[in-house]
């Protein structure tokens, strides 16, 4: 499959990601993300496919440099972040104290559509950088 077919779908998979989220306020977004994990942990994981196909194309593209895992790194930082609070969550702690609640604008909700897919060209040298 050539880059552009992989970059397409990353676009995909990262705009499903943002909209299953998607909320007016980090907390919003954090609710919605906790249904899901007391829902099935299993789920949440799947759902969160952007992490597994940055994974996939690692793999797949034999690409082990340093954009292509730093995609890998901070999505893996997201999930643990989320973890972490969805605990917190469950332990009755209110969201609050885990951290102030910021409005999601429009294009601040869309910037991971733009910034992985690009980071992802430049990991595969399509620009021939």
């Amino acid at each position: 499959m050539d880059i552009l077919s992989l970059f397409f779908i990353f676009i995909a998979i990262e705009l499903f990601e943002t909209n299953w989220q998607k909320a007016n306020s980090i907390h919003g977004i954090l609710l919605n993300n906790y249904k899901v994990y007391r829902y099935n942990i299993f789920l949440f994981f799947l759902l969160n496919f952007s992490f597994i196909y940055s994974i996939f194309l690692v793999i797949y593209l034999q690409n082990n440099s340093f954009w292509m895992l730093s995609i890998v790194g901070i999505k893996f930082l997201d999930i643990a972040f989320k973890l972490n609070i969805m605990s917190k969550i469950n332990e009755n702690t209110p969201l609050e104290d885990i951290m102030p609640n910021i409005r999601i604008g429009l294009l601040f909700r869309y910037t991971n559509v733009v910034i992985y897919p690009i980071t992802f060209l430049i990991a595969t040298n399509y620009f021939n950088l």
